[in-house]
């Protein structure tokens, strides 16, 4: 099976913000990564607006042809936003303000109460829930037994492990989605990918979409986003084949 891949274009609009410019624009970047073979794009809309602006998430939900992914806390502003433009998917994450990106995963388990209504809402209104979580059996179960149709497992420790420690995570990974996948989940991937490290990932079997941004635009920064696309859909393709 083919994995889908969505790219996040925050840091696009890390770089626009920057200079309070109206360029570079997500929404355009989200077109160059669409027409190069993207499945879909993701964006992260953090409560202090950091980089994605609510009128790029509006105007992405009318623009992306594939799938377009928001990925929010559950803060009332962010899921009000969610439930006026209806996106395909909804990422629920954990957030922090003092946080560089998002650090681990969401703590489904601890959570119940919080998440329990706002994955309801969203459900009702048509959108699929996705949480972000940590490939723990416990935060598995828990987001099963919340209702969310996906789980995006935090690949951030397998992309930063070394020597015996990145066996160990992989392995994790694998446990995790293979867990996922027999309680009926739909399993995605994310957080630290890139081209050099993506191809493991992609060869679980239960795994059927990565997230990935931070590694596409920075490379797009040397070779171009169409470039960036094409490359990470290769390393995507040797992985799944090399299983």
């Amino acid at each position: 099976m083919r994995v889908a891949l969505h790219v996040n274009v925050d840091h696009v609009a890390t770089l626009r913000q920057a200079r309070g410019t109206a360029y570079p624009d997500p929404v355009e970047a989200a077109f160059a990564c669409e027409r190069a073979g993207a499945d879909g794009i993701t964006v992260h809309l953090r409560e202090d607006q950091r980089h994605i602006q609510p009128r790029d998430v509006r105007v992405l939900r009318e623009t992306v042809r594939g799938t377009f992914n928001l990925e929010m806390a559950s803060a009332d502003a962010t899921v009000a936003l969610a439930l006026e433009v209806l996106p395909h998917h909804v990422t629920l994450v954990p957030e922090r303000r003092e946080e560089r990106t998002t650090e681990g995963g969401l703590d489904a388990v601890g959570q119940r109460k919080t998440l329990g209504p706002v994955i309801a809402r969203l459900r009702a209104a048509g959108i699929k829930v996705s949480l972000f979580i940590a490939p723990d059996d416990a935060q598995i179960d828990a987001s099963r037994a919340l209702g969310a149709d996906q789980i995006e497992l935090h690949t951030g420790d397998y992309a930063n492990a070394k020597g015996a420690a990145l066996a160990h995570e992989l392995a994790a990974l694998a446990k995790g989605a293979a867990r996922a996948h027999a309680l009926g989940l739909r399993v995605a991937a994310g957080h630290g990918l890139t081209v050099a490290n993506v191809g493991a990932v992609a060869a679980i079997d239960e795994v059927v979409e990565l997230n990935i941004g931070h590694a596409i635009v920075a490379d797009a920064v040397i070779g171009g986003m169409a470039g960036a696309v094409r490359a990470m859909r290769r390393a995507i393709a040797r992985g799944r084949a090399g299983r």
